[in-house]
């Protein structure tokens, strides 16, 4: 994998803080469904509380905590039906628990805590006790998650001593013990009531501290929480990265420019998370309501972007649909306008919807490609001379492309198969083998 287009090795990432990073993760996925993530920043909170009174952690140890809690309930984007809430959170929420330890363990630099998650909902019990650094800690996770859940569905009638009655068998004493000195020394729950513990969680952010190692790949997480939706929409952004990389290359980009484009690439479609499936995959022609709403992934993704990473990169990935004669959207901009990261990106984003799988047509073969990046340089939308360096190697840059996607895809579905190897032994022996 290494030297790869996509998966190499080497680069930084200077655009954007440790911070930022967090946010821009938590609030992607907001664009999918923000209830799971709104839950894991009120049990962030709770967790946090309860550690702060437990004592012995630095400041960025909490935030390492904060991002894993937030995180939690990943894996039900994958195995659940988001309206069923309590299906997965009470009635199977192994399911949930078992895909989003393996998304954290091998997608993001959380590895080495997302043990957490496996077993947070197995009950005090059944939490490894030997060869497991965070069992304490997930034992005060679990307590959290349930605080949060029944403090949101019973409001008033709600009592945090109510969990004394499941002491021992599946809260932990020291849990339940912590959790009682987070209401007296934090008045947890009117924080969550009156939403200010949300300052709270801004605070312990700044302490955020991720290596560039880290941020690249909290980065290449957020393409493969695209992919949480449907494998293809996966296939579509590495299609695109690879080609933008490779264009780059042949164009002799600088370090700096080539980075950009990268990282623009990475995250140029996280917008379509908003977009439901049924209209994305529509087996016939949009209605203009539905290619406006279409449109509006640009902007939503924007949002996201602007003022949490560096500009350059959030002007090259809000660019892609943009075309040379103004005619693109969500500005027409000209080429006048336009800079040649955002050319190259759009030619790379309209070679993968060409090539790449639809529900609702065939595969466009090479020379329908050719013909149809021929019109469009005729008609003055995209960049000539980047156009013809990709036409004139389209056989080596979409070998690369093939190998590429492969190799996202088997990564992504062994994901599938470990999930239903760990799954499936819990199901038959209610026992977990990592």
């Amino acid at each position: 994998m290494q030297g790869s287009a996509f998966f190499g090795k080497g680069k930084t990432v200077e655009y954007i803080s440790s911070k930022n990073i967090f946010l821009l993760l938590r609030d992607t996925l907001k664009l999918l469904d923000r209830r799971p993530m709104d839950h894991g920043s009120r049990v962030g909170y709770l967790f946090c509380k309860m550690l702060e009174c437990k004592g012995g952690y630095e400041q960025y140890e909490l935030a390492d905590f904060l991002m894993l809690a937030t995180l939690h309930d990943i894996g039900a984007y994958k195995t659940d039906k988001m309206g069923d809430r309590l299906q997965y959170e009470f009635k199977e929420p192994m399911k949930h628990s078992v895909y989003g330890f393996l998304f954290l363990k091998y997608i993001t630099p959380l590895s080495s805590m997302a043990r957490m998650i496996l077993y947070h909902r197995v009950g005090v019990e059944n939490i490894p006790k030997e060869n497991f650094e965070y069992s304490k800690e997930t034992e005060i996770l679990s307590l959290a998650e349930a605080a949060e859940i029944y403090h949101n569905a019973l409001g008033e009638g709600f009592d945090h001593e109510m969990f004394r009655r499941q002491e021992g068998t599946y809260y932990s004493t020291e849990a339940l013990n912590l959790l009682d000195k987070a209401v007296d020394r934090f008045d947890v729950f009117k924080h969550l009531e009156d939403e200010s513990y949300q300052n709270e969680l801004d605070g312990i952010l700044e302490y955020m501290i991720y290596t560039n190692e880290d941020k690249e790949k909290f980065m290449k997480t957020l393409m493969f929480c695209i992919g949480l939706r449907s494998d293809i929409t996966l296939i579509d952004n590495v299609t695109s990265v690879c080609i933008a990389s490779l264009l780059a290359k042949k164009l002799n980009l600088t370090p700096a420019s080539s980075e950009k484009l990268y990282y623009a690439t990475l995250i140029h479609d996280i917008g379509m998370l908003s977009i439901p499936t049924n209209i994305i995959e529509a087996p016939r022609k949009l209605s203009p309501t539905e290619i406006a709403l279409m449109r509006a992934h640009v902007d939503r993704e924007e949002r996201i972007l602007l003022n949490r990473m560096d500009s350059d990169i959030v002007s090259i990935a809000t660019a892609h649909h943009e075309r040379n004669d103004g005619s693109g959207y969500p500005r027409g901009l000209t080429s006048a306008n336009m800079t040649r990261e955002q050319n190259i990106l759009q030619i790379a984003d309209l070679v993968t919807a060409l090539t790449c799988e639809r529900s609702y047509r065939k595969t466009f073969t090479k020379n329908e490609v050719v013909d149809i990046l021929k019109k469009e340089i005729s008609d003055g939308k995209i960049n000539q001379r980047i156009a013809e360096c990709f036409m004139n190697s389209y056989d080596e840059i979409m070998t690369e492309v093939q190998m590429q996607t492969k190799e996202a895809l088997n990564m992504y579905n062994s994901l599938t198969e470990k999930y239903q190897t760990v799954y499936g032994d819990f199901e038959k022996n209610r026992v977990i083998h990592e």
